[in-house]
């Protein structure tokens, strides 16, 4: 049985989500945006940031693939790409976690091809210590440890995504 300990706590985080949406809506005031979550970790963050973010905004989604060998990221592939032209708009980029950097590199850059006005990160979780590519988050929640998190959209093996609170899976071997 897998244990679970909270990280961070529904409360923290609908109190960040919220400080992140008021920002957001200061930054591009007078503007419209585009959230292109990353699925499918990203939707329930998405889902409640959008709710704080008082301008004409929009959603799409895309999908990417982690390839490697084990638990070594080495590329990432396009699964589903965004569904409408992002040529001169705001896009923020909505992920659940900054990880290594990989992931958020290739569609930053993928993105940036489509020439956006401007195109930011909005990332839930940043795990600096894990990064092996130079990007940030322009507006990161928490910064959290080297743990292995599950909930509020983040999962193991497709499981825990449903849980309200973010949660360290401390008893699993293979999360390690």
């Amino acid at each position: 049985m897998d244990k679970l300990r909270v990280l961070i706590t529904r409360e923290q985080i609908a109190a960040k989500v919220a400080q992140m949406g008021e920002r957001i809506t200061a930054d591009f005031a007078g503007e419209s945006l585009v959230l292109i979550g990353v699925l499918k970790g990203a939707t329930i963050f998405l889902a409640d940031l959008a709710r704080q973010i008082k301008l004409d905004t929009t959603f799409d989604f895309i999908a990417v693939s982690s390839y490697g060998s084990g638990k070594r990221q080495s590329g990432v592939r396009l699964l589903r790409d965004v569904d409408r032209s992002v040529e001169g708009r705001n896009i923020m980029l909505v992920e659940d976690i900054l990880d290594t950097g990989l992931t958020l590199t290739y569609l930053m850059n993928m993105l940036q091809a489509h020439r956006p006005k401007s195109l930011k990160i909005a990332a839930l979780l940043d795990k600096i210590s894990r990064r092996t590519e130079p990007i940030d988050g322009d507006y990161v929640g928490f910064t959290i440890a080297d743990e292995f998190v599950v909930g509020y959209g983040l999962d193991f093996a497709e499981r825990y995504r449903n849980l309200p609170d973010i949660c360290v899976l401390e008893s699993n071997s293979e999360t390690g």
